[in-house]
């Protein structure tokens, strides 16, 4: 049976789509593979391991019919990409094989019993479902993802809270020094559910949303989260936990307030980073009416000093801070300004956009 006929790049593209959270070494060989289910004309290609499950349905030629299997997913990528881009290939079942064809090659590959593939058991109630734009989503994530824990023993730090309450889906991480926390208007009003996607769901997730405005749909479940777009399915298991409350450590109310352009300040930053050491990454900054001075040193007692015109009239203010947690908030923020808000020299700043209540960004202070 040939249970598909497609140009090179549309096979790949569909498999590629799936194919990110297959790991190349797995305790169970099968995870390695991909589930290919032919039904009628309708071509299902689904992964997992075990935590995650992705599964995407396209048409994709072919002889019609039911057929299953499962095959190895990164050889069938590195296959299909050593052949031209609008070569047409095929994939014909053969005896316990595979056999893909385009042009004058050929290639036959192993497949394993698709009854052998562990599908990931899906939760037997979800809560509503509700969406948005792939575009706001995509632009939530960014906004807070680089904020996530990396293996840290506060396993509930590893992910991303999202809360949906009423009309609001609000995304939070943290991994301990600093917490970034986004949100966005749902159309619908649902109940309120709090949730952590784990670490690998999340960089998933980015990779595969597009900037379309076609909608997400999202349901939370007590251990699963469920997310639907553009003939995708993708389920995830949460990590379990107790995220830290967010409200709690977003400062209120600090009296002195700059505004300033966020690409001169990344600039400065990323200047005076280059003479911070490799484990000490601290820089210095002197708030004064009117300037503001960044300054950085290192063993090598080398030093660098920056400075900024600012509009400011309040206290002045000595303040360190790890220099790349400031410049990962601005790297990941696309508007002309930012706003930071201070207390003192030992109370946690808070960056914001002008005029936006729906970014915020908090950040310890060092001492040096």
């Amino acid at each position: 049976m040939i249970v598909l006929k497609a140009t090179q790049d549309k096979f790949l593209g569909v498999l590629q789509s799936v194919a990110g959270i297959v790991e190349r070494r797995h305790t169970l060989p099968i995870l390695a593979n991909v589930l290919i289910r032919k039904t009628g004309a309708q071509l299902q290609l689904t992964t997992s391991d075990l935590e995650i499950q992705i599964r995407t349905t396209a048409e994709l030629g072919g002889d019609d019919g039911d057929f299953t299997t499962t095959v190895g997913a990164r050889k069938l990528i590195d296959v299909l990409r050593s052949m031209p881009n609008d070569q047409t290939v095929s994939l014909e079942s053969s005896q316990n094989k595979l056999i893909l064809k385009g042009g004058k090659s050929r290639f036959t590959l192993q497949t394993l019993p698709a009854e052998d593939f562990p599908l990931v058991q899906e939760a037997a109630s979800f809560g509503p479902v509700f969406s948005v734009p792939q575009k706001v989503l995509k632009e939530l994530l960014n906004q807070v993802s680089f904020a996530m824990a990396v293996h840290d023993i506060r396993y509930y730090l590893n992910g991303i809270l999202f809360v949906a309450e009423g009309k609001q889906l609000s995304l939070v991480a943290t991994d301990g020094h600093r917490l970034a926390f986004s949100s966005a208007t749902l159309d619908v009003e649902v109940p309120k559910q709090e949730v952590i996607l784990p670490r690998k769901t999340v960089l998933e997730m980015q990779r595969l949303l597009s900037d379309k405005e076609g909608a997400i749909e999202m349901q939370f479940a007590g251990n699963q989260a469920k997310f639907s777009f553009e003939g995708m399915e993708f389920v995830t298991k949460l990590v379990e936990g107790k995220f830290p409350d967010y409200n709690r450590v977003i400062p209120k109310n600090h009296k002195n307030i700059i505004t300033l352009g966020r690409a001169p300040l990344l600039a400065s930053l990323q200047r005076t980073a280059i003479l911070t050491s490799e484990k000490f990454k601290g820089v210095r900054l002197n708030i004064e009416p009117g300037t503001l001075r960044v300054a950085s040193n290192n063993a090598e007692q080398e030093e660098a000093i920056d400075e900024l015109d600012i509009d400011y009239g309040g206290d002045s203010i000595e303040i360190g801070f790890n220099v790349t947690y400031l410049i990962d908030a601005l790297n990941n923020m696309s508007q002309d300004m930012v706003k930071i808000e201070l207390s003192d020299s030992n109370s946690s700043a808070l960056l914001t956009i002008p005029d936006n209540t729906a970014f915020k960004y908090v950040v310890m202070p060092m001492r040096i």
